[in-house]
């Protein structure tokens, strides 16, 4: 099963060592810090800015234009207990602003100053000294209600016009209930007045006070402030997503989606910074703003406001400096975090990469079960392990490596420990284990190779002594003298045997008992058997000749051993394999002491092979109750039986897993490219071509599973049937012509596409060691294997029942392999303008030299063609020999393919041949039109030029016979038409055209050039030649 990755969806085996990645303490205490830092910067940023107010948020830049009309101004000015004061300056149209612009703006007025200082109360001057009573009467019932906040006082500096303020002072009297003010409304006659109550300080000069003030800079700076508060509070919510973003983020399973991220976040996070920067560099630009007139003037102070300005941005910018700080941190953790996850992905990916090559090592080394049957096999078998040591040196260095960079990570207190450690443990086990496995490899191959040595040793040290006492003459240990000779050698001799640790046999078995195969157990025990015979013949010997040399009588003249210890031959057993040799004692000759015939010791060993193939080992020894041993090899009818058996069986098995093969490609491929799953995995060069990348397969697969594989499983109980199943099914065989014949356009498409992620989904799913061109190949190779089978079959059937027809099979399974080929070759042809399937059955082709001769040529190129052979493959089919040019190429660096441009073509209907040109038996000519032109054509070999000759003459004679038939056809088309006998004169005229036309059509095109033709007279040649240089024109 499959996940797929959340970044790139990218299908994720969910059984892949990767870890599932948890927050630490650190990093969640980091991400809470981070993100406390950020809701405090945003409420700061919320705090200090009108968008605080829960009836109605309210920016400078909302009511910009009610601001510039300047029908109300929030001066800075504070009262003696810090009330701020608000000044309604004259006016002519107050009366006509609208409401909503009045409450807009008195609204944002009263928002701006702290809470701390609306608390107070606001101090309201209404400057109307220009204007009338119905002015003043206006602005405090406007004022009394929509007032927003809390009032402290209200000043009215009254009409300066004397009817103006009489009637002010009345009204103000007659009126004041009507405004519903809880505060005291104080009526002033001039500024100096209201300077008894409000320090000048705090005035503008409008009102005689010294404050400086600027509409248009109050608004700039108002503007300024809320849009820099904004800003603060859109970074601050920016930092928080983002910071959201991370903490929540689920770290991807693979290198490139890591290595995406890291990019991302990293992109991110630079740009978030630039984002602080800017922020930062905004609010020192208007703290810098703000703080102009104190540093233009040292004598000019900031107002109360102005100084809560400055509050404000500095309380800002030091907020944005935690907030940064806290983001910094926040980010290291976080991209420290980012870049252990792809270092652990990296260690991952490669730690996958070296278990499954150490995986192949382990595998391959567990092959090498093998310690040998031989010397020379051992020291192969240690080439082998030395060759797969080296093989295996630069897969473990890289384990090694990369358990130290695992181990690396873990000492940088990576977060991955858990999964990082097992992993290092695992790829030291795997180098320990092929280490060690190595180093058991080699003993048991070095106690392999000793134990074959001293086999060897023992075997030669048996044949040295057979050999020893073989060569003493018997004649001359009949004296004392000669007696006590052979008994020093023998003596000397049996010393070379604890030289080679070979005094105790069975001590020397049960040394290497532990390590021994069964085959090689048996070949041990047979030479340990050997020893106690050659030991005991030793034995006997020396107890001959110490009784010859302690008392001589009259010698004995020698005789031949009896016939009935002849050797004779020994019956096999059914369940031992050819070549076993079999020994026996013959009947043991009694003799006297002195008349020991010692004739048998002059023949050492020997192996006769008789006519039945049976290898028959002879070892003779005579002495005092001497014996003869007798090993015999021999193959039974019954043996011969169970080898047939065991071929079936072997062709049954491997033709269930040949079906299982197929159907596991078309299955786990072919259908899978039908999968609506899987359609985005096939690469566009492969759509649509299916039929092209696996051919006729499916029609193979039915062919053996349906029928074939059920026949031959029929033959298990009766293998003469095998080759029945074979010829019956010939024509279905031919299926792999048209498989074999596409191949080369499947291998071009894989090529092409073999290495998508399809083909390697689909292997995985089939748990395949190998690639799917491995499978597509198996159909060429069973077409093959069937032939070694049979000839395997043939050689256990010689002279029983089927023979023939197994060879019969054979010849048709050699000849569907020769059909085959030569299809492979046959579409290859490149430049022949006709349709090669309309030249009947492709019968040969091969390589040859060509020399060309035409009698309209010019002389010097006509010799010169004599002397320059050409090179051309040659087609022959049944009605038209074709000249190729054969061109090798090569295509992406894979194997060389072979192609055909055509030359030239002959019918044979219009060709003869000579069969032998003077100077070379391997040269022939093909001719035609009168030998108009001849083409000489040299073969590689005498047997080739035999079978191509053989071949064109079939076709030739074929054309002969059906040329006669169609003369008889015409014959009897003719006696049909007229159904009447024809006169005399028809008739000899008829028989006098039939008979040339006989005689045009018996004419052969073959002119042999043989010793015949040379030894008939010269008449007869002369007729003969005259006959065969005659044409076969259809």
């Amino acid at each position: 099963m499959a996940s797929r990755c959340r970044k790139c969806g990218q299908q994720v085996p969910r059984n892949l060592p990767f870890t599932a990645v948890r927050i630490t303490e650190g990093e969640m205490k980091s991400y809470h810090d981070f993100i406390g830092e950020c809701i405090r910067l945003e409420c700061m940023a919320k705090k200090d800015e009108i968008m605080q107010q829960e009836i109605r948020p309210l920016v400078a830049v909302d009511i910009i234009e009610q601001l510039h009309r300047q029908f109300a101004i929030l001066s800075g000015g504070r009262g003696k207990d810090g009330a701020p004061i608000i000044t309604f300056p004259e006016f002519a149209g107050f009366s006509e602003i609208p409401d909503d612009d009045f409450l807009n703006v008195v609204t944002y007025l009263t928002s701006i100053p702290s809470l701390e200082a609306a608390s107070i109360g606001f101090i309201i001057i209404i400057d109307r000294r220009r204007d009338k009573w119905s002015a003043v009467k206006a602005s405090l019932t406007r004022i009394a209600g929509a007032f927003p906040g809390n009032l402290q006082l209200v000043f009215v500096l009254r009409p300066s016009r004397f009817i103006q303020r009489a009637i002010a002072d009345i009204g103000i009297k007659l009126y004041r209930d009507d405004f519903k003010m809880k505060v005291p409304i104080i009526m002033l006659n001039s500024v100096s007045d209201l300077h008894g109550y409000i320090d000048k300080s705090q005035l503008t000069r409008e009102l005689g006070g010294t404050l400086e003030y600027g509409h248009s800079q109050w608004i700039h700076h108002r503007t300024a402030i809320e849009n820099f508060a904004m800003t603060v509070k859109t970074t601050a919510q920016m930092l928080q997503t983002f910071g959201t973003d991370l903490a929540e983020t689920e770290l991807p399973n693979d290198v490139q989606c890591t290595e995406e991220l890291l990019s991302s976040h990293t992109d991110h996070h630079s740009k978030l910074k630039d984002e602080l920067k800017l922020a930062v560099k905004q609010g020192a630009t208007l703290l810098t703003c703000i703080r102009e007139p104190v540093t233009r003037s040292a004598n000019s102070k900031l107002s109360p406001d102005e100084l809560e300005n400055v509050a404000t941005v500095e309380r800002l910018l030091a907020q944005l400096d935690e907030t940064e700080k806290a983001f910094d941190q926040f980010w290291t953790k976080h991209h420290l975090k980012l870049e252990q996850c792809l270092q652990l992905r990296h260690f991952e990916h490669d730690f996958r990469e070296v278990k499954l090559t150490l995986d192949n090592l382990m595998e391959t080394q567990a092959g090498f079960a093998d310690i040998g049957d031989s010397v020379t096999r051992v020291e192969n078998l240690l080439k082998e392990q030395k060759h797969l040591e080296e093989k295996g040196q630069e897969p473990l260095e890289k384990a090694q490596s990369l358990a130290l960079h695992g181990e690396q990570l873990i000492q940088n207190n990576h977060y991955a420990v858990d999964s990082i450690r097992p992993k290092c443990v695992e790829l030291r086990r795997i180098c320990d284990d092929f280490t060690n496995e190595t180093k058991k490899k080699y003993d048991i191959l070095g106690k392999s190779l000793e134990l074959h040595k001293q086999l060897d040793k023992a075997s030669q040290w048996c044949e040295a002594g057979i050999y020893l006492l073989a060569s003493q003459a018997v004649d001359k240990c009949q004296s004392q003298e000669g007696a006590e000779t052979a008994l020093v050698e023998i003596e000397k001799f049996l010393v070379t045997a604890k030289e080679h640790q070979l005094s105790n046999p069975k001590e020397f078995y049960n040394q290497f008992d532990m390590i021994l195969t069964p085959e090689i157990k048996a070949n041990a025990q047979r030479i340990v058997q050997k020893l106690e015979d050659v030991q005991e013949m030793f034995d006997k010997r020396q107890v001959s000749l110490k009784k010859l040399a302690a008392k001589q009588t009259r010698p004995v003249q020698p005789v031949a051993p009896h016939p009935e210890s002849s050797p004779k031959r020994a019956s096999p057993k059914i369940t031992r394999p050819a070549a076993v040799a079999t020994n026996r004692r013959s009947t043991e000759i009694s003799c006297p002491p002195k008349t020991v015939s010692e004739v048998e010791l002059s023949k050492k060993k020997s192996i006769k092979k008789t006519k039945g193939g049976i290898k028959i080992e002879v070892m003779h020894e005579a002495s005092q109750g001497g014996s003869s041993r007798v090993l015999v090899t021999s193959e039974s009818d019954e043996n011969l039986s169970t080898r047939r058996s065991h071929i079936i069986n072997e062709l049954i098995e491997t033709e269930r897993v040949y079906v299982e093969e197929l159907q596991s490609i078309i299955e786990g491929y072919a259908s899978e490219m039908d999968n609506p799953n899987l359609v985005h995995l096939i690469p566009s060069a492969l759509q649509n071509k299916k039929e092209i990348l696996f051919g006729n397969l499916p029609e193979i697969y039915y062919f053996h599973n349906r029928i074939f594989l059920k026949e031959i499983e029929n033959c298990i109980e009766n293998p003469e049937l095998l080759a029945r199943c074979f010829l019956k099914r010939k024509e279905d065989l031919q299926i792999y012509e048209k498989y074999c014949q596409n191949k080369p356009r499947s291998e071009a498409l894989w090529r092409q596409c073999g290495d998508s992620i399809f083909f390697q989904e689909c292997q995985r799913k089939l748990d395949h060691k190998l690639s799917l061109d491995a499978y597509l190949l198996k159909p060429v190779q069973r077409i093959t294997k069937y032939q070694l089978l049979l000839k395997e079959m043939l050689k256990c059937s010689k002279n029983s029942e089927g023979t023939a027809e197994l060879e019969e099979a054979l010849a048709t399974v050699l000849d569907i392999i020769k059909s085959v080929n030569d299809s492979m070759h046959q579409i290859a042809i490149t430049g022949y303008e006709g349709d090669v399937s309309e030249l009947g059955k492709l019968l040969m082709q091969g390589s040859f030299n060509v020399w060309t001769d035409h009698k309209k040529g010019h002389n010097k190129v006509k010799d010169l063609a004599r002397f320059k052979p050409m090179q051309r493959h040659l087609f022959l089919y049944t009605k038209m020999l074709l000249f190729c040019k054969k061109r090798e190429e090569n295509t992406d660096g894979h194997e060389k393919t072979a192609s055909y441009s055509f030359k030239n073509s002959l019918k044979m209907s219009t060709v003869g041949i000579t069969e032998n040109v003077k100077g070379d038996n391997k040269k022939f000519e093909i001719w035609y039109n009168g030998r108009e032109e001849v083409y000489i054509i040299q073969a590689s070999s005498v047997e080739l030029k035999n079978t191509w000759i053989s071949e064109i003459r079939k076709v030739l004679t074929g054309q002969l016979e059906a040329c006669r038939e169609a003369s008889q056809l015409h014959q009897r088309i003719t006696e049909s038409v007229y159904h009447a006998p024809m006169d005399s004169s028809n008739a000899s005229r008829y028989s006098r055209k039939s008979s040339i036309y006989e005689n045009k059509s018996e004419t052969s095109n073959v002119d042999t050039s043989n010793n015949k033709n040379r030894n008939s007279s010269p008449s007869a040649r002369q007729k003969r030649a005259q006959s065969l240089r005659t044409s076969i024109h259809l």
